[in-house]
């Protein structure tokens, strides 16, 4: 997808604005799945995960082709809102966010607060993705897609700081939601030529990327209904789908409740609140712990930003029954 100086530049981009995040070997991670366990903290990004620096790299290539842009749409169930917002208030760009109805509270907050105007409309990310396309062509806005080159430019820096530094990985689980972490994963690794295998983690409740992997083709799903809200897909991306079809190793499926004790051991061992997608390739590890013995393992804990009501109705239910 890029090649290593196209990745160097979109890193001096977000480094002008963001430090670098940790990536912390855990211990008792390493117990629980008998592998070396490195995790990279998206979730010690300002807004709380990793998809701003796609926001910034998007924002950054968009004002240099159309320095008059009048302002930004796009659609998100949270992150890639924030990571707009974020960007678009840097470059002095109005930021209009279409949500589905029922979304994250928190995350809807979060948005405001950057300065993003907030709409809300149908059920799912579909519905409003399809709305925000709309209101692009009748307000004049510029729409920015869920996928995109340029996004995942941005968000495979995350994977350059990680692969740089830790070269030697059998393995890095990262989560798809709409597919710019993967696709960055992957490009990253060919970028530094490395061997590590990238591996995909959905939700068995929006498995919409698993099928089309297996199928070959973009498959569709009629629901995402997962508590996971970054990965509730049912519509993949082909141009993402192309990437992670050459690239990646293969996709696993967690459902709602390996997530909620993913989350419930990022707590306990790293003292680190992960949202689902966060958790899902922790999840997708210990799903797998058989095939990783003895490896060194990467996981992307993508993102920390779960509402304290999803948390109790969540998560905390499964963390009573473990003490129980």
């Amino acid at each position: 997808m890029f090649s290593l100086e196209e990745l160097q530049r979109a890193h001096e981009v977000v480094l002008g604005v963001l430090r670098p995040t940790p990536a912390f070997s855990w211990p008792l991670l390493g117990e629980r799945v008998g592998a070396e366990i490195v995790v990279k903290h998206e979730n010690c990004q300002p807004t709380g995960a990793f998809k701003v620096r796609g926001g910034l790299t998007y924002v950054d290539a968009l004002m240099r082709r159309d320095p008059e842009a009048k302002g930004l749409i796009s659609a998100t169930r949270g992150n890639h809102g924030q990571s707009l917002a974020f960007a678009g208030r840097r470059s002095g760009l109005a930021v209009t966010i279409v949500v589905p109805h029922g979304n994250s509270r928190e995350k809807n907050a979060a948005m405001r607060a950057l300065g993003a105007e907030l709409i809300e409309h149908g059920q799912d990310f579909q519905a409003a993705r399809e709305e925000a396309m709309r209101l692009a062509e009748t307000r004049g806005l510029h729409a920015v897609p869920a996928f995109h080159r340029d996004l995942a430019l941005g968000v495979a820096t995350y994977a350059l700081e990680l692969m740089r530094d830790h070269r030697d990985l059998d393995a890095l689980y990262v989560p798809i939601g709409q597919g710019s972490g993967i696709c960055g994963c992957i490009a990253a690794r060919d970028a530094l030529a490395l061997r590590t295998e990238i591996v995909g983690v959905q939700s068995a409740h929006a498995p919409a990327y698993a099928l089309s992997f297996a199928a070959g083709h973009v498959v569709r799903t009629n629901s995402a209904d997962t508590f996971a809200d970054g990965m509730a897909t049912r519509a993949p991306d082909e141009d993402a789908l192309a990437v992670i079809a050459k690239g990646a190793a293969r996709i696993v499926l967690v459902d709602d409740e390996e997530i909620a004790a993913a989350i419930r051991v990022y707590w306990t061992d790293t003292h680190n609140l992960a949202e689902g997608a966060g958790a899902a390739a922790l999840a997708a590890a210990m799903k797998e712990r058989s095939r990783l013995q003895g490896q060194k393992v990467g996981l992307v804990l993508s993102g920390g930003n779960i509402d304290f009501d999803l948390f109790q109705r969540w998560v905390a239910p499964s963390v009573n029954a473990a003490a129980a």
